[in-house]
């Protein structure tokens, strides 16, 4: 009876050994993003115990569920403390644009459910463009309403402008493993592109480089993608705060960022994508109270390093055309007149974004996290359009070479649109 006993435990131990170990394979956090090509689409997700393979079994969308296709990608441990990682990527190349896939990720012995992404198009489509910063695993006022985007199919991928889970490091790692969950039913369906903030910046940047796959060799700190008519240049403000993990990279990225700008007006380049927009946390001008770089006139995103204003990026931007800037930081959605150097460059009077003569900025970080918003100056300056404290996010509908429409919509007034307007350029290219 004693051997029996034995025996018995001995195949209970082994079963629940089993089961955790399984548990630990599932694969979850499960995003997609863009690569170099409109035309793939990266997978990454996360187990807690090494599997056998990482792959992808995926097929065109249909009523009868086909995965009859197979990619492999990779693997990489990431190691917080007592906690282990594996960040699994695997990238599906040659899709068809504009097409729905359902998908599944994992190993043979533990398989995610299967999953619906929509894919990118060429440069003559029109992509809808969801825009936010500053969104956390508490307080994520925003999420109940991008999921019913999704769900209607009203954008094609997300721009996160920085400031993830407060924070993706916190407990070891556990807050940006809620977060990315609570995310997936957004960022497993359509790519979901994100840019540092500040409270990514423990270990320089790690939790952020090892979770998110953007494309490019830059860890994702900086990139540059296209959509539609549309090149996205990604890239890290984080660089002029953050001093002591090197001054270098401040210009290293301006130089990278001067390159990127000078290839993207060449004719061929602006012919395909004429627009340029680009993302990052740290904006160069706000109206908020709380003492941040923005609130001051000679802020170092905007004029560079304080002694020799070296590194400024307004005049890089104003330089290159770049046609909307667009940043987080400030828990509140902010709106300006086409602005260079505190001075408005309207279209005209009566059409103030119809071929204006400087950038679009547009702040949107209110998103929803535990840091609550952010609180405006008692007067408007005359280089501010609109302004809202409400929790919410920005929809960017890029129509065509001229026409984009972007929209805010507040989440405290059950996904009202609170701020519409439409930029019409005719030209793209340098501003005199």
């Amino acid at each position: 009876m004693a051997t029996w006993s034995v025996l018995l435990l001995a195949l209970v131990l082994s079963t629940a050994l089993r089961l955790g170990q399984s548990e630990f394979t599932d694969p979850e956090q499960i995003a997609i993003a863009a690569t170099d090509s409109y035309s793939g689409i990266v997978v990454t997700w996360v187990t807690f115990n090494r599997t056998e393979t990482s792959e992808v079994q995926y097929g065109i969308h249909s009523d009868k569920t086909d995965l009859s296709k197979t990619a492999k990608g990779d693997t990489t441990k990431f190691v917080v403390g007592d906690v282990n990682r594996f960040i699994h990527r695997t990238t599906l190349r040659n899709l068809v644009p504009l097409a729905k896939y359902d998908y599944r990720c994992g190993s043979p012995a533990n398989w995610s459910q299967v999953l619906t992404l929509r894919t990118l198009g060429d440069h003559t489509s029109s992509p809808t463009l969801a825009f936010y910063g500053d969104f956390g695993l508490e307080n994520a006022r925003s999420l109940p309403w991008l999921i019913d985007d999704v769900n209607r199919e009203r954008f094609d991928a997300v721009l996160h402008a920085g400031d993830m889970a407060y924070n993706l490091f916190n407990d070891e790692g556990r807050v940006g493993d809620d977060f990315m969950n609570q995310i997936q039913d957004v960022a497993s369906r359509v790519p979901y592109m994100v840019a540092p903030g500040n409270h990514e910046w423990l270990d320089n940047f790690t939790h952020y480089i090892h979770r998110f796959s953007m494309p490019g060799n830059k860890e994702g700190l900086m990139y540059s993608w296209t959509v539609g008519p549309v090149r996205v240049i990604s890239f890290n403000t984080e660089f002029y705060f953050f001093l002591w993990y090197g001054v270098d990279l401040i210009k290293w990225q301006y130089q990278w960022l001067e390159e990127q700008l000078a290839m993207a007006n060449t004719p061929e380049e602006r012919n395909k994508h004429p627009w340029i927009i680009t993302i990052a946390h740290h904006p160069m001008y706000c109206t908020t109270i709380d003492e941040d770089d923005c609130d001051h006139y000679n802020s170092v995103v905007r004029v560079g390093e304080p002694t020799v204003h070296k590194f400024g990026l307004e005049n890089l931007f104003y330089k290159y055309g770049v046609d909307i800037e667009l940043w987080g930081h400030e828990h509140i959605y902010e709106r300006f007149w086409p602005l260079y150097d505190f001075t408005v460059y309207n279209g005209s009077l009566d059409a103030p974004y119809t071929d204006p003569k400087a950038p679009i900025h547009i702040v949107s970080g209110s998103a929803g996290c535990r840091e609550k918003h952010a609180g405006f100056q008692k007067e408007q300056p005359d280089w501010m359009a609109f302004r809202s404290e409400d929790y919410g996010y920005s929809r960017i509908k890029v129509y065509n070479h001229t026409h984009v429409t972007v929209e805010q919509i507040s989440a405290d007034q059950d996904g009202t649109v609170i701020d519409k307007f439409t930029i019409i350029k005719h030209y793209h290219g340098p501003y005199n």
